[in-house]
């Protein structure tokens, strides 16, 4: 490996302007080219990040894919885009960072992780909570048995989601591949498996569409492997932005309350954590991966748990039943 990865950004919108301020904080990430069917979005990325006035801009990913000499890519475009996407820059024995969710369909799920293990090549899917430190404190504690085996968690996600996606290509399903509980509240799900590890068993849910074609409210009801219970609740019909998670084992308990953290164990008083562990982001554990140095810490094995639970979820609410889980 050279010492600069080369990579090529598929997509050139809002997000991929937030990866851009991340990757020109890593002196071994060379971003190339971009490539995106909306001319307007790469002058946008080019005023937000004059450094990349020097970069190709293509029409057409595949043209890109064909033209440059990459090391990566990294995928920033709507959710039902990403399989394809991902499988061209595998075919093409290139590194992936894919935006969440990583699919929205289970058997897609299954054929990247295969083809993730058969290429070699780094994939990763971009859950930032995994490098964030609170959630790593919860992670970390749980894995240390602090808390006993778990037996109740809730997640909760409030989100002016409906209002402020109106009009835009995350209500139109053929693009989004569902509404709120795939989109943001997809961070939601994982970080309710990645910290805990529990498998689900079953999922009942119901869900309210408004007048639109995808899910904007989510009640999800989670039933565990080894008996522990767990709630979801994503409101994105809300006037504010707040977020929950709390676990609870029979030696303590652990809340997240919308950027706060709050432990404490049985016969002690509630404290706020110090020391936490320490933050990264999925960019630079992407080119830390590339590079021989890290463990991928958000994995396709991620992308495929987060999906099958959401399947799990549409199927409950379509049908009025608990769905369990093979």
């Amino acid at each position: 490996m050279a010492d600069k990865v080369r990579i090529g950004f598929i997509g050139a919108g809002g997000i991929a302007r937030h990866h851009m301020r991340q990757l020109k904080e890593i002196p071994e990430a060379e971003v190339v080219a971009f490539a995106d069917p909306n001319a307007e979005s790469w002058d946008r990325m080019q005023l937000a990040h004059p450094e990349t006035a020097g970069a190709r801009y293509y029409h057409d990913y595949q043209e890109m894919l064909a033209s440059e000499q990459l090391d990566a890519v990294e995928i920033h475009t709507p959710h039902t885009l990403h399989f394809a996407q991902v499988m061209a820059a595998l075919d093409r024995g290139l590194h992936v960072l894919v935006e969440k969710p990583m699919v929205t369909t289970m058997a897609h799920a299954e054929q990247i992780v295969r083809k993730a293990k058969e290429s070699g090549k780094v994939v990763l899917v971009s859950y930032q909570r995994h490098y964030q430190p609170m959630y790593l404190y919860i992670r970390e504690k749980i894995q240390q048995g602090d808390l006993g085996p778990i037996q109740f968690l809730a997640a909760l996600q409030s989100q002016g989601w409906y209002q402020g996606c109106k009009g835009t290509w995350r209500h139109d399903p053929a693009l989004s591949g569902g509404g709120q509980l795939t989109d943001s509240g997809s961070h939601l799900i994982d970080i309710m498996l990645w910290t805990t590890g529990l498998e689900p068993a079953e999922v009942y849910a119901s869900q309210e569409f408004y007048d639109t074609k995808v899910d904007i409210d989510s009640a999800i009801t989670v039933r565990f492997k080894g008996g522990a219970q767990g709630t979801i609740s994503i409101v994105g019909y809300s006037p504010f932005w707040w977020e929950d998670f709390s676990i609870w084992g029979p030696k303590a308990a652990v809340l997240y309350r919308n950027g706060l953290l709050y432990y404490q164990s049985c016969g002690d008083k509630m404290i706020q954590p110090e020391g936490l562990p320490e933050g990264s982001n999925p960019d630079r554990n992407f080119i830390g991966a590339i590079l021989g140095r890290e463990q991928v810490q958000s994995t396709p094995e991620g992308g495929l748990r987060v999906i099958r639970l959401t399947e799990a979820a549409w199927q409950s609410a379509r049908e009025g039943r608990p769905i369990r889980l093979a």
